[in-house]
């Protein structure tokens, strides 16, 4: 064998290559390595769309190199790679450094990595066991990266006290001031405790119940990390946290610049296996924020061994289309002050960043004498980026959300009424911010400040539509939001149904026009068929002590009906008995079931609307049917059942259908005794023998029902009862 070949300009040395793969994914890295001889970079994204497998995923998302991208490199530098894999952290330190050296157990693996980064001249990659590789290695890098490699320091290194003798190997090699990155799971993630398997060995609560002595991977604790880094004479470190976790990271804190109240919310979903919902982790995040705790908790550890670095907080939004790829950073100045850089990940996205500029001075002279001040925003050629002034202050959706969660009604009024009074300044002036939602204004005291203003238009753009889309954006984006109607708000402001349907339409084109149509990480994540699985003794059963009161939904979208894929909703029922439903449709989807209780219950239809219209529209031909209940009047059913069901069907030919639907439905359910609600059903038998009742089109008696009910709240602005 070769000691060295080429692929492109990337060499691969097998001098330590034993020959046999000593690690390897299976046939997917077949798979893989057709991929990259097929296709360019810039089509992954579709083969992954295509495919659905978390493997193709994984190896190939450009989202896997965040977890390096942030880190403000010398161009200059030297960098080793440890466990560099099918190479998706391998090219963006290419792209960073002036020398990259990295090092994979398996050849088929460093063939991926090599045929993918073939256009760069300045890559090595040695085959085989980091320990026979190491003596050849030179010692004056200035990064060595582990990413997703640390944990398997014991198959790596062996002996008693692998993982110190790994750091202390490792430090060999690191020029004076040199830094070690390591990214890896914390074995106390919170979703580990919620209900995920552990990563590595696919069981549940492995890591957080303490691993057997032969696990071929091991994580750690927060405190575990810290107890080996100074075992080994490592005493300067710097812990950053990657959200969702660092394998596709969207947000990075730090212990500088912790999470805010509310901002983790991307939790449930898991690409490499099924799992459990134990809790709400949003919730549980949200306490531990509160205390302090986040980082004990946090689900993924970045750490770095050696100096640290200025910024102090990451997000990306990079799954957009090129034009609109950035990444925004805080960081700390040199006079010791948080400042906020926006910078364009493609050269492609350099003038939509330059841009932001332009934006400012339009809105800052669109609000001249008003009452909305404008986050200043200066352009730095040198560091190609956006900068602006770090705005102390809470965002106005976490003030309402405060008032959501005192039931302080009033005060969420109040709010949005001083919202709309601010914006509505200079309403003929031909600068709008399309983007003016709750989230990017800062509120301290009577100062309202607008902190992002990344898609500001030279056109008007009314206050009315500003409004249906911040309480749009502010009610997607947590269910508990829910409770607030802005129906009423939309009456006041003279919204039609119609202008409704109309800005949804526009809202869809505009994420379609920044995403270029690429597919969202919950899209997916629904088509790799990952499934959470909720227990039993959660949900409500006939021997559990919560009561039956829980709403279980179903899609059919074209293969049935199936337990394992159905979910329950956060929303629970009122101390009125009401639910307000806000279900997310997928266009191939033919029926949805909701099964309102466990238990014999009447149920009453409130109101429904699908995708902002009400249901009673002659464009929603949508079918109602009790599957296992009876009609009692023109919008209640009755189920003397312990599994009562309502399907709605969506393939009538007035169905408008999206790409992304929304529909909305809420109930009022009243549980009653198995043996009323059997006399109910037969005195309903009764009178159908005498009278038949013609049921199943909500056009009919619910949808008149529901419009006549919606016209009594707009002119009484009170709630139905």
């Amino acid at each position: 064998m070769n000691e060295e070949i080429k692929i492109g300009g990337v060499s691969l040395n097998f001098k330590h290559y034993s020959g046999v793969d000593l690690y390897s994914d299976g046939a997917i890295e077949n798979d893989l390595l057709e991929i990259v001889k097929k296709y360019k970079k810039e089509d992954y994204q579709k083969v992954i769309e295509e495919r659905n497998s978390w493997p193709i995923l994984y190896h190939l998302s450009d989202q896997r190199a965040n977890i390096v991208e942030w880190i403000p490199m010398d161009p200059r530098a030297k960098v080793l790679e440890v466990g560099s894999g099918c190479g998706a952290i391998t090219g963006m330190l290419a792209q960073k450094a002036k020398t990259v050296v990295a090092c994979d157990l398996s050849r088929r693996r460093s063939e991926i990595n090599a045929t993918r980064n073939s256009e760069c001249d300045n890559v090595t990659i040695h085959v085989g066991n980091f320990r026979d590789i190491e003596p050849d290695l030179p010692k004056d890098f200035d990064y060595i990266f582990l990413i997703g490699v640390f944990e398997y320091g014991q198959g790596y290194i062996g002996t008693d006290s692998p993982y110190e003798r790994f750091l202390r190997m490792l430090g060999r090699h690191l020029k004076k001031g040199g830094r070690i990155v390591i990214a890896i799971e914390n074995r106390l993630g919170l979703k580990y405790f919620a209900g995920c398997a552990e990563d590595h060995l696919g069981s549940y609560f492995t890591g957080i119940e303490g691993y057997s002595a032969d696990s071929v991977a091991k994580t750690f604790s927060r405190n575990g990390l810290i107890n080996i880094f100074k075992r080994c004479g490592m005493n300067e470190y710097h812990f950053y946290y990657p959200y969702p976790d660092y394998k596709l990271m969207t947000l990075l804190h730090s212990d500088s610049y912790l999470p805010k109240f509310g901002e983790l919310q991307d939790n449930v979903r898991n690409f490499d296996r099924d799992r459990m919902v134990l809790f709400n982790e949003k919730h549980a995040y949200e306490d531990l924020v509160k205390e302090g705790m986040y980082p004990e908790f946090a689900n993924s550890f970045e750490v770095i061994l050696g100096p640290g670095f200025d910024t102090i907080y990451s997000k990306y939004s990079n799954d957009r289309v090129d034009e609109f790829k950035i990444r925004t950073d805080i960081a700390i100045d040199r006079a010791g002050r948080k400042v906020i850089r926006k910078f364009p990940l493609t050269e492609a996205a350099r003038e939509h960043v330059f841009g932001i500029r332009d934006a400012y001075l339009g809105l800052q002279e669109k609000f001249r004498g008003g009452d909305l001040e404008i986050n200043d925003c200066q352009i730095s050629e040198k560091e190609g980026c956006a900068i602006f002034s770090f705005v102390n202050g809470v965002p106005l959706a976490s003030l309402m959300d405060e008032c959501i969660d005192k039931d302080d009604m009033d005060g969420f009024n109040a709010l949005l009424n001083e919202y709309i009074k601010r914006i509505s300044y200079k309403p003929d002036y031909p600068v709008s911010d399309y983007d003016l939602i709750f989230s990017n204004i800062m509120v301290n005291g009577p100062i309202w400040t607008i902190i992002d203003y990344e898609w500001t238009y030279g056109k008007c753009i009314p206050a009315k539509e500003q409004v249906w889309r911040a309480l749009y954006c502010y009610r997607l984006e947590d269910r508990k939001r829910e409770q607030f109607d802005p129906r009423p708000v939309y009456e006041r402001l003279g919204l039609s149904d119609k202008e409704m349907k109309d800005l949804l339409d526009e809202e869809y084109a505009f994420q379609k026009y920044v995403t270029g149509n690429r597919k969202s990480m919950v899209e997916l994540w629904k088509g790799i068929g990952r499934k959470t699985i909720v227990p039993k003794e959660l949900i409500g059963t006939d021997t559990a002590a919560r009561p039956d009161d829980c709403v279980q939904i179903y899609m059919d979208l074209g293969e049935g009906y199936s337990e394992d894929d159905s979910f329950f909703p956060e929303e629970s029922y009122d101390d009125k008995n009401e639910i307000n439903l806000d279900i997310r449709v997928p266009k191939d989807c033919r029926t949805v079931r909701v099964d309102p209780a466990f238990a014999p219950c009447i149920v009453t239809i409130l109101d429904a609307t699908w995708n902002g219209k009400p249901v009673a529209d002659s464009s929603c031909n949508i079918d109602i049917h009790p599957v296992n209940g009876e009609w009692i009047s023109d919008d209640s059913f009755v189920f003397n059942t312990d599994d009562p069901n309502i399907e709605f069907g969506l393939s009538g030919n007035n169905v408008s259908v999206q790409e992304r639907n929304h529909f909305e439905i809420s109930l009022l359910t009243t549980l009653i005794p198995k043996n009323s609600a059997d006399a109910i059903v037969e005195s309903v038998h009764v009178e159908e023998k005498e009278t038949p009742r013609k049921n199943g089109n909500i056009l009919g008696k619910i949808g008149k029902k529901i419009m006549q009910k919606r016209e009594e709240r707009f002119y009484r602005d009170e709630e139905w009862d």
